[in-house]
């Protein structure tokens, strides 16, 4: 339970957007697994097409709803709320681009573009442990265990890394490898917005996705 949302939201108000919260999370990492599936796993798009588009819509009202109350809230309690309420607007927002970029990838799986096998395997690596840190994102936000948040954003900084340079290979190879490229920067920025959630339990409101900032 973040401590800075619990103490300025109140229990009851915390339990509900909580629970809001986590579904995103939830939903967001089954979307990432189902369209990443579809790009590298061998899965035919046209079979997760309606549940893919009809759980992003639901990541989009919920973030609706969660607005709402913090407005609400914020209305009722006053300026001395704002600095968490912001907070808990910006890891909203990460959640519902992870559902975004969940999307970008199920574009490229569509076009059923071929892969060499040592890209297939690099790439499915990836994406497993992707969908790992998607999981421990949710419950790290939920228990609010800083030691391991902090480790957690260590192994995004490596897994962005091994991203960046997958990209960097597909910019200098001959062939064109533009879908790999994609995939890459797609997963990195998955990678991003998962970080950024977990970003919130250690670092303060200013720096917000500038936590690997120098």
């Amino acid at each position: 339970m973040p401590e800075w949302l619990s103490s300025s939201v109140g229990t009851d108000g915390f339990e509900e957007i909580q629970r809001r919260f986590s579904q995103m999370l939830e939903d967001g990492r089954h979307i990432f697994d189902a369209a990443s599936n579809a790009l590298i796993g061998g899965t035919d798009p046209d079979v997760i097409r309606e549940d893919l588009f009809g759980t992003d819509s639901r990541i989009n009202h919920t973030e609706q709803q969660i607005r709402r109350m913090i407005v609400v809230h914020g209305t009722v309690h006053g300026a001395s709320h704002f600095p968490s309420l912001l907070v808990l607007m910006s890891v909203a927002k990460d959640a519902e681009r992870i559902g975004d970029y969940a999307k970008n990838i199920f574009d490229l799986a569509v076009e059923r573009p071929s892969f060499s096998d040592e890209q297939r395997a690099e790439l499915i690596d990836i994406k497993d442990k992707i969908s790992k840190l998607l999981v421990r994102a949710r419950h790290l936000y939920e228990s609010e265990d800083k030691a391991s948040a902090r480790a957690f954003l260590s192994e995004c900084d490596e897994l962005e890394d091994a991203c960046d340079a997958g990209m960097k290979r597909c910019l200098t190879a001959l062939e064109n490898t533009t879908v790999v490229a994609l995939s890459f920067r797609y997963f990195k920025r998955v990678i991003s917005h998962a970080s950024n959630i977990v970003t919130s339990l250690v670092m303060p409101l200013d720096k917000l996705d500038f936590f690997d900032e120098p």
